[in-house]
């Protein structure tokens, strides 16, 4: 069995653990161990991408993991991390979100026993839930905890601190359903080890504590470090929002970019936690950044890894490909989707194709039509000091026309004021 524990020292991912022996049993053992996956959205987000690495990582070592979909806990919705009462989802809208992360943990686990390792299992907690009787639930679980025990919860005690907010009930009986999960993992699967974020650990121990007091058997938890940017900000977000594993929802070069700039103090890390690279090529990626930071060889490495974990060699490819063509002079060989991946935050303006007739459209007056020049004037001192680019390319001939062979993609022309103030035009 691989020596998953030192692996996991040296990435950094062992924030906490009920047992200092867990490491060796890591080690030594074969474990049967779960992560939850509430379905809150459609999608997971980078912000599960840690646990669903660490699953990935003991199966890899040998040991069996179990991914749980909180099709039972989803309809009531974990406190933690939140300020506010969450919105209870529709049975349709919790089915719909459940079918949209199954088939994202399955890229990172194998579910099936044909990639060569140990079988993994997904399961949806709703199967063991759904039909408990609220009688069995209160003497076979409530009356195992009291509630000066769970009100020091981090999840409950901030909430809690609110007058104005407070707590419901629903959301106050979390705990003890996602404690009810690794009893009822424990009695069915063997399962002994619990893994989440540091924000979890109050779940985990509930759950530990259930399992020892039912059955007078040992289990475990292990939580890992909470990942924030180099500002110290929760990790997860972009300026344009969360940062989602469905290509719908955020693309795959807009994953690959929100990677592509991480900061230099953090990159080490994300490495660590999100790539499986090994120690020597980890260490190499440090040493490169510390030489030759303007070359952002970690920064590329992990784009690349973790785009291609989530979408695939192909789709990773063309991001990369369109990432590059930002910075040069190849727009013009993008195809559309590439095209608004790149500039789908930039402003864009609708022009119609009619006025390309002819000898083509004034650059000059097409930079006042988007806004980007306020008069023509101030167009032509923009052109002509060679502050405009069409399709990456500088043009400082303030007589200068747009024409049809100009269009990317058949349609498209990409203005661009000064070093980063794109413009993307559509002709139709």
């Amino acid at each position: 069995m691989a020596q998953l524990a030192e692996d996991l020292r040296f990435r950094g991912l062992i924030h906490q653990t009920t047992d200092p022996a867990l490491e060796d049993r890591l080690d030594s053992d074969r474990l049967t161990a779960y992560s939850g996956f509430d379905p809150t959205a459609d999608s997971l987000h980078v912000g599960h991408l840690l646990q669903m690495c660490n699953l990935r990582r003991l199966q890899l070592a040998g040991h069996r993991p179990i991914a749980v979909a909180g099709g039972g806990t989803g309809y009531i919705g974990d406190p933690g991390g939140r300020s506010d009462e969450r919105q209870l989802l529709t049975e349709e809208e919790l089915q719909a979100n459940l079918k949209g992360i199954h088939g994202q943990l399955e890229r990172f686990i194998d579910f099936g026993g044909d990639r060569g390792g140990t079988q993994a299992l997904l399961l949806n907690n709703a199967d063991w839930l759904a039909g408990l009787r609220l009688f069995d639930f209160l003497r076979d679980v409530g009356k195992h905890f009291t509630v000066n025990q769970m009100v020091v919860k981090d999840s409950v005690k901030s909430r809690l601190s609110r007058a104005d907010r407070g707590i419901s009930y629903t959301e106050f009986t979390y705990m003890l359903l996602q404690a009810l999960d690794f009893l009822h993992l424990y009695d069915e699967f063997g399962c002994r080890l619990q893994m989440g974020g540091s924000d979890q650990w109050g779940n985990i121990t509930m759950g530990i504590d259930l399992v020892r007091k039912v059955r007078h058997q040992e289990v475990w938890g292990l939580t890992t470090p909470l990942v924030l940017k180099a500002d110290g900000t929760k990790f997860g977000k972009s300026e344009s929002g969360t940062v989602w594993l469905d290509a719908g929802r955020t693309s795959a070069y807009q994953l690959f970019q929100f990677f592509l700039r991480s900061e230099d103090a953090v990159v080490g890390s994300y490495l660590r936690y999100f790539t499986f690279l090994p120690r020597e090529a980890i260490l190499a990626l440090d040493e490169a950044t510390a030489r030759r930071p303007e070359r952002r060889e970690a920064q590329r490495e992990l784009a690349r890894h973790v785009c291609t974990l989530v979408h695939g060699e192909t789709e990773t490819e063309r991001a990369e490909h369109a990432a590059a063509a930002l910075f040069s002079e190849e727009v013009s060989g993008l195809d559309e989707r590439s095209l608004l991946d790149v500039f789908a935050d930039a402003p864009s303006t609708d022009v119609p194709r009619s006025r390309l007739d002819g000898q083509g459209l004034s650059l000059v007056d097409l930079l006042v039509d988007t806004g980007l020049a306020r008069s023509k004037g101030q167009a032509r001192t923009l052109v002509g000091q060679g502050g405009v680019s069409v399709n990456n390319r500088r043009v400082d001939d303030a007589t200068s026309t747009v024409a049809t062979h100009d269009l990317v993609a058949g349609r498209y022309v990409v203005l661009r004021r000064g070093k980063k103030d794109y413009h993307l035009v559509s002709f139709a």
